[in-house]
């Protein structure tokens, strides 16, 4: 019995393989999808530059602003149950929208 008769598994093809279809596609982008950029309307830039400003202002406005908020807060806090426990007195806030607001107005005369 010769290699040549024998039954095998890998039998060479005629036709191309998928490699070389692979091959011959082209490289370069084609048509249908040269640059993007092209064909952002105009309502579209505008609206990702809006979003970048919307951005903008709240990692260089809010963000900081209500940080400074709430950390002033919790130094209030945290300072009232230190004092309430190096000296046994009790704090009370009589009016906490009048606490909140001064905090919120000493936070804003800082920046």
């Amino acid at each position: 019995m010769s290699m040549t008769n024998s039954a095998s598994f890998i039998r060479p093809s005629n036709e191309s393989s998928d490699a070389d279809e692979i091959d011959s596609l082209p490289s370069s982008p084609t048509d249908s999808s040269v640059d993007d950029d092209e064909f952002i309307s105009d309502a579209e830039r505008e609206w990702r530059e809006s979003l970048q400003q919307l951005e903008l202002l709240l990692t260089m406005v809010m963000v900081p602003y209500v940080g400074k908020y709430f950390g002033r807060q919790f130094a209030y806090w945290g300072w009232a149950k230190y004092m309430e426990w190096k000296y046994p007195v009790e704090i009370v806030i009589t009016s906490p929208g009048t606490f909140k607001a001064a905090g919120a107005i000493e936070a804003a005369a800082t920046l």
